[in-house]
């Protein structure tokens, strides 16, 4: 048989022969390789109209809600910069990926979710605030730029960037803004804060108000930088990119960030995916940032690993029948810096919510009430302070604030603005063992017994530019 002959039945065979997919199981064909957009906010509740919430201007946002799916349980793994991103970028809780306090990296053996994207033949390029501030680096990114404080240039960078590209390899982009994290904008921009409707468990105060209209500032400053990027994305890239947004935590608002109330865990999340998502819809599926690696790996065609703490949600994404999200969402936080040192674990279900405080003994302190000197860290604590001193309501308020008992359960069936703590009422005894048990259990699989960092508070603040040594001790372990 001459030599073109056998090559050509060589080649035929080879054909014919099925090749696995890079990083996934066996497949028939190469599976197509969506180009993936994830754009991130900073310190952004769900203060957003398509959550419900008419104080905003976000048309942007608005039309990608109505372009893809919106989560309306979407829940991010711990409440502080530093530990959400990393837990979104290794498919690990906090305590299984090193990331416990904030400011605080993963550890360097625990593998990130570049690698795992590049198993499959993806670019990995990140754009301002993915990670933390500096860490961007240690993740694996074959690109990155702008990841330091309220950099102005980390979006902008990231169209230069896109439309300048070469490569043919599929595009997996992380772009992170900035806003609505303090500093806000200096004025309202147009919001009148007196027409304002405030959150629930806010004391009302014209500095109030005025600092509200200031993070609503912020946040139409994000909505432009979402059109803005969205717009360059789609015209380079195509209509069928696969496009994520979320935010790492809820908004720096007393019981948001830093906190396991909804408000400070529950996070916008939207979905856009052509020909995949249908688009308007929403859904109640639980789920969590941990989440996000596992799916983006089943999106762009690859197998979710084994043995994190994510599940792919890419299921509930295609309608598949019977796909539902998580029955228990759980979270974690410790400290950020010395500033709050407050660690706290929650499980949450479809109805309950319970959170263990594990030192009730300290009191609870943020850069809210530690540094109201600064523009936005908690300018107006001062006078929910001041309120508190002849308003029972705004003392309640404050006092929940600085003080929490060492168990908190809620019925968010009833109460989802978590103000009715059913911890002590004997009618709910079975639910609070239950999942008291749940908790335990789930902390005892994650190994979650470290150390916590930092010195706890023994009085109130504001306690700017002062030492807190009166009855300090060093922080005990999360076990306790």
């Amino acid at each position: 048989m001459k030599l073109r002959h056998i090559l050509s039945l060589l080649l035929a065979v080879g054909a014919a022969v099925p090749m696995p997919a890079t990083g996934g199981a066996p497949r028939a064909a190469a599976p197509a390789r969506p180009d993936l957009v994830v754009f991130l906010a900073d310190d952004l509740g769900n203060d957003l109209p398509s959550w419900g919430d008419a104080n905003v201007r976000a048309p942007n946002l608005t039309r990608l809600a109505e372009s893809g799916m919106v989560f309306d349980r979407s829940f991010v793994a711990s409440p502080a910069c530093a530990p959400s991103r990393a837990a979104l970028l290794t498919g690990l809780m906090p305590a299984r990926n090193g990331a416990e306090a904030n400011q605080k990296a993963p550890r360097a053996d625990v593998r990130k979710l570049p690698a795992y994207l590049h198993d499959l033949g993806y670019e990995v390029v990140a754009f301002g605030k993915v990670s933390h501030y500096k860490q961007t680096g240690m993740y694996g990114f074959d690109h990155f730029e702008h990841d330091s404080f309220h950099d102005p240039e980390g979006i902008a960078a990231a169209i230069r960037w896109l439309k300048a590209r070469k490569d043919t390899r599929p595009l997996a982009i992380f772009v992170g803004s900035n806003w609505p994290h303090v500093p806000w904008p200096d004025t309202t921009q147009g919001y009148d804060p007196a027409r304002l409707s405030l959150p629930p468990k806010t004391v009302d105060t014209p500095t109030t108000r005025d600092a509200r209209a200031r993070y609503y500032a912020a946040v139409s400053k994000l909505d432009q930088e979402v059109g803005d990027t969205l717009a360059a994305f789609d015209q380079v890239l195509g209509p069928d990119t696969f496009v994520l947004f979320s935010s790492d935590h809820g908004a720096q608002w007393p019981f948001g960030k830093w906190n396991l109330y909804d408000t400070g865990t529950r996070v916008p999340t939207i979905v856009r995916w052509p020909k995949h998502v249908k688009p308007g819809t929403r859904t109640s599926a639980m789920v969590s940032w941990v989440d996000i690696l596992p799916t983006l790996v089943d999106v762009a065609g690859g197998t979710a690993p084994e043995g994190i703490d994510g599940r792919s949600f890419a299921p509930v994404l295609r309608g598949t029948p019977g796909a539902r999200g998580r029955a228990e969402i759980y979270t974690t936080h410790n400290n950020d810096g010395s500033i709050n040192v407050y660690p706290m674990r929650s499980v949450r279900t479809d109805r309950w919510k319970y959170i263990a405080n594990l030192r009730p003994d300290t009191v609870y302190t943020t850069h809210i009430d530690q540094w109201v000197k600064r523009v936005d860290s908690g300018k107006y604590f001062p006078s929910w302070r001041e309120a508190a001193r002849s308003d029972p309501a705004a003392k309640a308020i404050v006092d929940a604030y600085y003080r929490r008992p060492k168990e908190e359960l809620y019925d968010l069936s009833t109460d989802p603005d978590e103000t009715r703590n059913l911890a002590g009422d004997p009618r709910h005894a079975a639910v609070l063992t239950s999942l008291r048990t749940k908790l335990a259990t789930w902390r005892a699989w994650q190994q979650d017994d470290h150390p916590v960092e930092g010195t706890p508070h023994f009085k109130r603040g504001p306690l700017y530019g002062e030492p807190d040594r009166k009855a300090a001790s060093p922080a005990r372990g999360a076990a306790e």
